[in-house]
This record gives structure tokens, sequence and C-alpha cells, in this order.
């Protein structure tokens, strides 16, 4: 009997077909986020804040995405 049970972190599925991974980025700050964005309506889903090259690497690799594939909106 298991009274305390682990939480795994699901990530939602982001179809390829309804969703394109862009790069956020603020003309201000410089802030740079890493988004899913619906191809249809243009809405932005923020998935991770990208303080390092490090962080766009994670990001590539959780979700499949390439670097060079990546497009950056302001």
């Amino acid at each position: 009997m298991f009274l305390f049970k682990r939480k795994t972190e699901e990530k939602p599925a982001w179809p390829p077909e309804r969703f394109e991974p862009v790069i956020r980025s603020s003309i201000c700050t410089g802030e740079r986020v890493a988004c899913m964005r619906e191809r249809d309506t243009g809405k932005l889903h923020e998935l991770v804040l990208i303080r390092s090259e490090a962080d766009l690497d994670r990001f590539c690799r959780d979700y499949g995405v390439s670097k060079e594939k990546l497009r950056t909106v302001y």
C-alpha cells in the first residue's frame, strides 16, 4: 500500500501541425523565452525562460527541436 505517490511531471503534447517552437525576445530588456506558438491564432504558450545557452539546449532536447529551426519573434 502506497501512501505517498511520487509526482511525475507530464509535458503536454505539442502537435507540430498546430504549434511551432519560437523564441520570444524583448526589444527593451533582451529577455528571451522559449514558446510554442499556435499556427492559426498566433497565441504564445511560454515554456522556458532562457538565461543561458544551457537553457536553450535543454529546451531543444526536451521538445525535440533543432536550434536552426527556431524563429525569433519580437
